[in-house]
C-alpha cells in the first residue's frame, strides 16, 4: 500500500518524497519535510538521512530524505487528517508483522542456537576482513600518493637546469600559474604576475634584498654609461636579470622556484615564457 523499505541493518525506513505524496500535502516537499522533521525533533543521521540525487533529464540535483519508520509515524500523525491516521496505522501494522517474523533465539534447540552463533561469528569475521581490506587499500593508496610526492620532490631538486636561467624560471612560473593547484581569480596575465610576485617576496624573506631599488640603480648606471641606450635594452634590465647576474642571489632564487613547484605540486613540463 505505502512503500516501506529495509536497510542493510534491518531498519524499516520510508522515502520522504513518497511519504509527502501519499499524505497529499499541499505544501512543497522541501518546506513540508523540513517543517515536519523539526516538529518531530528528528535528528539527522539518527532519525533520518539526507542524500543528493542527480537528475539525468535536466541535470538538476534533488535532496532526498530517508526517514525511519518511527519518525514517519509521527510525521503522518502531525497531518491531523484521515489520510495521516490511515498511514500511521499502516506503519504500525508493518512493525507488528516484522516483529512477528522475528524468532526468539532462546526458543531454538541447542543445535540450532549453536548453528546460529557460528553463522553470526562467520558474518562478523567476514565484515571485519572486509573492513581490514578496505583499510589496507586506503593505506596503500596513501603510501602511493606519498611516494609520488616524494619522487616529485626528488625530481624537482635533482633536475638540472638544462636551459638558460631566464627560460627555466619563466617556464616554471608558467607551469605554476597554469596549475589547478594555484588558486587565483583573475586574468591569465595577472596569474603570471602573481606567481612571479610571490617568488620575489619569498626571495626577499630569505635574503632580505630590495629588488626594486636594485633595478632602479642598475637602469641609472646603464643610462650614465650609455646615454643612447634603447628602450628595449633598458627594459631588459629587470628583477630577473638582476638575480641572474648576482652569483650569490641566483642559487637562492633557484631554490625559491623549486620550493614553489613543490608547494603547488607542479612537475615542470615546459611552457611559454613570460619574462618580467
Amino acid at each position: 500500500m505505502y512503500p516501506v523499505y529495509e536497510t542493510d541493518k534491518g531498519e524499516k525506513v520510508v522515502n520522504g518524497r513518497e511519504l509527502h505524496e501519499i499524505l497529499k500535502s499541499r505544501q512543497d516537499f522541501s518546506t513540508w519535510v523540513k517543517k515536519r522533521l523539526l516538529e518531530c525533533d528528528a535528528t539527522e543521521n539518527k532519525d533520518f538521512e539526507r542524500f543528493h540525487k542527480k537528475m539525468e533529464a535536466n541535470n538538476a540535483t534533488l535532496i532526498e530524505y530517508i526517514i525511519k519508520l518511527d519518525t514517519a509515524k509521527e510525521m503522518a500523525m502531525l497531518e491531523r487528517n484521515d489520510i495521516g491516521k490511515s498511514v500511521r496505522k499502516y506503519f504500525i501494522k508493518i512493525e507488528e508483522r516484522y516483529k512477528e517474523q522475528v524468532i526468539d533465539k532462546n526458543q531454538l534447540s541447542p543445535q540450532l542456537q549453536l548453528m546460529n552463533m557460528l553463522v553470526e561469528n562467520m558474518n562478523k569475521q567476514e565484515l571485519e576482513q572486509k573492513r581490514q581490506a578496505e583499510k589496507l587499500q586506503q593505506l596503500e593508496e596513501k603510501a602511493q600518493e606519498q611516494e609520488e610526492a616524494i619522487q616529485m620532490v626528488r625530481n624537482t631538486f635533482n633536475k638540472d637546469i638544462d636551459k638558460d636561467f631566464h627560460t627555466w624560471v619563466n617556464n616554471c612560473i608558467t607551469a605554476i600559474a597554469e596549475s589547478s593547484n594555484y588558486k587565483f581569480i583573475g586574468s591569465r596575465e595577472s596569474k603570471y604576475r602573481a606567481v612571479r610576485g610571490e617568488s620575489y617576496i619569498r626571495l626577499k624573506n630569505k635574503k632580505g634584498c630590495n629588488l626594486d631599488d636594485r633595478v632602479a640603480k642598475a637602469k641609472g648606471r646603464a643610462l650614465n654609461a650609455k646615454p643612447s641606450i634603447t628602450k628595449k635594452e633598458l627594459e631588459a634590465i629587470n628583477k630577473l636579470s638582476i638575480i641572474a647576474d648576482d652569483k650569490a642571489l641566483k642559487p637562492i632564487y633557484e631554490t625559491v622556484i623549486k620550493e614553489m613547484m613543490i608547494c603547488y605540486c607542479v612537475d615542470l613540463k615546459g611552457g611559454d615564457s613570460h619574462a618580467e
